[in-house]
């Protein structure tokens, strides 16, 4: 059976998204987004012309009508900036797909989560599919899907960063804590970290800096596809129980015994 990512009713089979941004020329980012088998990236409208169709635009390089846009509201401060670059995002993109940002500290990067939950309940009244991102936080996860996010975006790190997930069991507990899709967003630096997002029992997980900050973001980009994939069939295979002792791989029961 396909094993496909569920988003408000719309189905992908790629469990990675892709941020397009770090200033990074597109048709390098084009060509690593290809290579990372994304359906979804995510754009900044505060700092996109989406009305650029030239031959050097974003829009030229990762198509529209090839990908799905996500369009986030990255560098807003209040929930009332928030909802009106979403309002300006579905004019331009003609989507209800959004991704929600809140910053609450210019320096960390980290969000207002009192405003974030402002923001999500306006948005959602208004008929957007609101993808929060958030911190770790097991009673904000649940805020946020009690208002009607379709998804929680808890961090690994914080953005940019490259640490990896410093809290997996935060993590674990928002897993249990909610019921809708959660994707771990921030703080991915390589691979590993991503096999460990989908190792958790992550839905999927969305990064920007790891891949466009590396020395080489095509192969960046395609480790991290395997690495998702990778990381989810491992989740659904179920890893051996940690012991602190060895235990023989083989049943010493029925050994055949040795002549002296």
């Amino acid at each position: 059976m396909a094993d496909e990512l569920v988003l408000n009713g719309k189905v992908f089979s790629s469990r990675l998204i892709v941020g397009t941004g770090k200033g990074v020329p597109f048709p390098l980012v084009g060509k690593a987004i290809e290579a990372s088998g994304a359906q979804i990236v995510t754009v900044a409208v505060r700092r996109v012309d989406l009305n650029d169709t030239s031959e050097d635009s974003l829009l030229r390089h990762v198509s529209p009508k090839r990908y799905t846009y996500l369009p986030n509201t990255a560098g807003c401060y209040t929930a009332k900036d928030a909802v009106l670059t979403c309002e300006l995002a579905r004019e331009a993109l003609d989507t209800n797909f959004v991704k929600l940002e809140v910053i609450g500290d210019a320096k960390t990067l980290f969000p207002d989560t009192a405003e974030l939950v402002v923001a999500a309940k306006e948005l959602v009244g208004k008929g957007f599919t609101v993808l929060p991102y958030s911190n770790d936080d097991p009673v904000v996860a649940k805020k946020l899907e009690d208002v009607g996010c379709a998804a929680v975006m808890p961090l690994g790190a914080p953005i940019g960063s490259g640490l990896g997930i410093r809290n997996p069991y935060n993590i674990q507990i928002i897993l249990e804590t909610v019921k809708i899709p959660v994707i771990v967003d921030a703080g991915v630096g390589t691979a590993s970290d991503a096999a460990i997002v989908m190792e958790l029992g992550c839905d999927a997980v969305l990064m920007n800096s790891g891949i466009f900050g590396a020395k080489d973001p095509v192969k960046m980009a395609t480790a991290m596809r395997y690495a998702v994939e990778a990381g989810r069939l491992a989740c659904q295979a179920g890893r051996i129980p940690k012991k602190l002792y060895a235990t023989a791989s083989s049943p010493l029961d029925g050994m055949i015994e040795r002549p002296a």
